[in-house]
């Protein structure tokens, strides 16, 4: 088996000691239980910078409308795709990152209706044109199924790290163009599921949204890695997304926060049933005093309900 070609440099190296230390820092602050609520909300949002991408019209309310069963009147195609989407994002755990039937069922599912035979591989050769320019031109449809096997063995059997790996099957999906459209939103999905696997954190973490708001990045480090004939600027850029997008996660501790805004994040994330240790464990310069503030106000509100007295208090959602 021989590894697809890139350099770990410097900047990666460095990128990947900042995303292990903010994993732990998500991991440290209950951030990798995320509520149902929050969930559902990252979804949306994944999915509409996914097909934002991808040129969809549809609105974060009409995608929110779509997930609720409600009708929604917009391009047939474009309410199709996130019709699809969404099938794809509810079962997302039962998709196995090393399984290349796995990874072509995804594909099957993100495109029926939208192309011939979604969940195969081409059949013919293909280019990227932008503007009047050929961007790349994709291997012979003849070697897809070889060099796809070629990519799933690099995932199973190679050591590198997951983070690595996950940035170079995205870059390598997109050059192979294994299929005939979905290439880009497949390649995407699929980093999410790698790194999955690992870090459960990704599952509602939508460092798609940052692709969506750095598009013209994402495009120009795809382009460098085809020049230079291997990933090493795509996974430096993959690997900026995913630290800048963990760096939002955990932005709310740099940020001065009313009592109404911890106790509205917390509740989001918070195990049930929790303390007020569990509190001050998200929020850890906040005082016993001021923790019991909070909690107060929010059992006044009706947000929670109480049971137990002192040390043996526990809270759960009212």
């Amino acid at each position: 088996m021989l590894n697809p070609p890139y350099e770990i440099t410097p900047s990666i190296i460095r990128l990947i000691a900042s995303i292990s230390e903010k994993v732990g820092a998500v991991n440290a602050n209950y951030l990798n239980k995320q509520s149902p609520t929050l969930r559902k909300q990252n979804k949306i949002r994944t999915i509409h910078s996914s097909l934002q991408i991808e040129g969809n019209t549809l609105t974060l309310e009409q995608i929110t409308a779509l997930i609720d069963n409600k009708r929604v009147v917009g391009p047939e195609k474009d309410v199709a795709e996130v019709l699809n989407a969404i099938k794809v994002y509810h079962d997302l755990e039962k998709l196995k990152a090393n399984d290349e039937k796995s990874f072509l069922s995804a594909h099957q599912i993100l495109m029926k209706g939208l192309i011939e035979n979604p969940g195969k591989y081409r059949n013919k050769s293909v280019g990227i044109v932008q503007g009047n320019n050929v961007a790349h031109v994709a291997p012979p449809f003849e070697n897809v199924p070889f060099l796809m096997k070629d990519l799933f063995l690099y995932l199973k059997k190679s050591d590198e790290i997951t983070l690595i790996k996950s940035c170079v099957f995205h870059y390598e999906v997109e050059f192979i163009h294994p299929f005939l459209d979905g290439n880009g939103r497949i390649g995407r999905l699929w980093q999410t599921i790698i790194l999955m696997e690992q870090y459960p954190v990704f599952e509602f973490l939508p460092f798609e949204t940052l692709i969506s708001k750095t598009q013209n990045d994402y495009y120009k480090a795809l382009a460098t890695s085809d020049k230079s004939g291997n990933s090493t600027a795509f996974i430096d850029y993959m690997l900026q997304v995913i630290d800048h997008s963990l760096g939002e996660l955990l932005d709310f501790n740099n940020r001065t926060l009313k009592e109404t805004d911890r106790i509205d994040y917390f509740l989001k994330i918070a195990p049930m049933p929790f303390t007020r240790k569990d509190y001050m464990n998200v929020f850890k310069d906040l005082s016993t005093a001021t923790a019991s503030r909070d909690l107060k106000k929010a059992t006044e509100l009706n947000l929670i309900a109480k049971q137990g007295t002192g040390n043996q208090t526990v809270y759960f959602l009212s």
